[in-house]
């Protein structure tokens, strides 16, 4: 999953912690690079838990939940949720977030393929 700002990718972690960072931006699981948490208020763009403030979330199951304070979302369209998964416009939320139309994606995963799985194995 790309950077949501700035469209990097992740790499394989070295050892310890990731210096990404990962939140829920309009209802989806974003990661922020290192770069642009130096470079920009990284924060100030995520969703923010409706009980505590706080902006970590993480997103599974269709659910939100916050790390802090253990309040979790039912996932949009459930009962009582308004937006029903839309964001301002009419556009579906996150469709860039989670890397849909990053270019370039299908050869790097196709790359990666080769590399793991031998030439054969990647066009099958």
């Amino acid at each position: 999953m790309p950077c949501y700002r700035c469209g990097a990718r992740q790499t394989d972690p070295g050892r310890g912690q990731s210096p990404w960072r990962r939140g829920v931006r309009h209802d989806c699981q974003v990661l922020v690079c290192p770069e642009c948490q130096v470079a920009h208020d990284w924060a100030g763009d995520l969703d923010r838990c409706p009980r505590c403030q706080s902006v970590h979330l993480v997103r599974r199951l269709g659910e939100v939940e916050c790390r802090d304070c253990g309040k979790v979302a039912p996932p949009p369209g459930a009962p009582g949720q308004a937006h029903g998964g839309q964001a301002p416009g009419g556009q579906a939320h996150g469709s860039q977030a989670r890397g849909d139309q990053a270019p370039g994606l299908s050869e790097e995963v196709a790359r990666a393929l080769e590399r793991v799985l031998g030439r054969s194995a990647a066009r099958r």
